[in-house]
């Protein structure tokens, strides 16, 4: 494992892209997704408070359209794409944070991804959005970090508020209807305080190869190998990626090949900064 050392030196990298949110409606971002066929066009959403909404944002930091799929939302954490064999590229929003750790259960709300060329300033309704409901199997837990993983065909939740974070997992083809029970993948330990080790974001890049896992001040880097699940990965020393932290960066979203990786830290205006791998 990477020692604190290497993690400072990488402070130092310049991160910006120089481009700002121009949206004062987005103000506490904490999910962001690249979009399925350009890189240049990114999902955003905003945590506790919001409506249930998600704004396509190009990288120059406007607004392109806000849709909005019309649900009750507690606390949404961070947003990942699926992309099946047969069918449209779907957004998975993550409705999983949980501050004091009571929820019954948490929810992630899945539709097909909206269209790309709309431009419009009125808020769109979303249709046929599915709710999956889900239930830790050790007690209620805050998290933050959503990813989807193509290979293993499997959701990845990584628990937040935590000395020993936890992976939990469920299959990606889960249907709407009960709550399911998570699956426990593994205990994960990241080095320094709760700055560094509470996680706020993850991603994994739509061919497999890369993963991202972000807290407040470091971002996590696995080179994944072939064959090897996301557990067996995770289980691998990380490297660190060039990272200047954000005033509360809680969003983290790799391009489509994977070699190059965008973050948006929450306030209004906030930096959108890119940095290639």
């Amino acid at each position: 494992m990477k020692n604190l050392i290497f993690f400072f030196l990488i402070l130092s990298s310049n991160l910006l892209f120089g481009q700002k949110l121009q949206d004062s409606d987005i103000d506490e971002c904490s999910g962001l997704v690249v979009s399925s066929k350009k890189d240049n066009l990114l999902w955003v959403h905003n945590d506790s408070g919001d409506k249930s909404r998600v704004f396509l944002i190009d990288n120059q930091g406007e607004t392109q359209a806000v849709f909005n799929f019309n649900k009750e939302v507690i606390d949404c954490e961070d947003i990942a794409m699926n992309y099946p064999k047969n069918g449209k590229p779907q957004l998975f929003v993550g409705d999983i944070g949980d501050n004091s750790a009571r929820r019954e259960y948490i929810s992630i709300y899945k539709f097909d991804e909206p269209n790309l060329a709309i431009k419009s300033k009125d808020e769109i309704a979303v249709k046929n959005v599915e709710e999956l409901r889900f239930k830790y199997p050790d007690g209620p837990r805050d998290a933050e970090c959503l990813m989807i993983d193509q290979h293993d065909q499997k959701i990845y939740i990584v628990s937040k508020r935590e000395d020993h974070v936890g992976l939990y997992s469920a299959p990606l083809n889960s249907k709407q209807g009960n709550i399911i029970i998570l699956k426990k993948e593994m205990t994960l330990t990241f080095p320094g305080g709760p700055g560094s080790k509470w996680i706020t974001a993850g991603d994994i890049s739509r061919d497999g190869k890369e993963v991202v896992i972000k807290s407040y001040i470091f971002i996590f880097y696995w080179d994944r190998k072939l064959n090897e699940t996301i557990p067996q990965c995770l289980k691998r020393a990380f490297d660190g990626l060039p990272y200047n932290p954000e005033k509360q960066g809680e969003a983290v979203g790799l391009t489509k090949d994977g070699r190059s990786y965008y973050t948006i830290s929450e306030g209004k205006h906030a930096d959108i900064n890119f940095k290639k791998i």
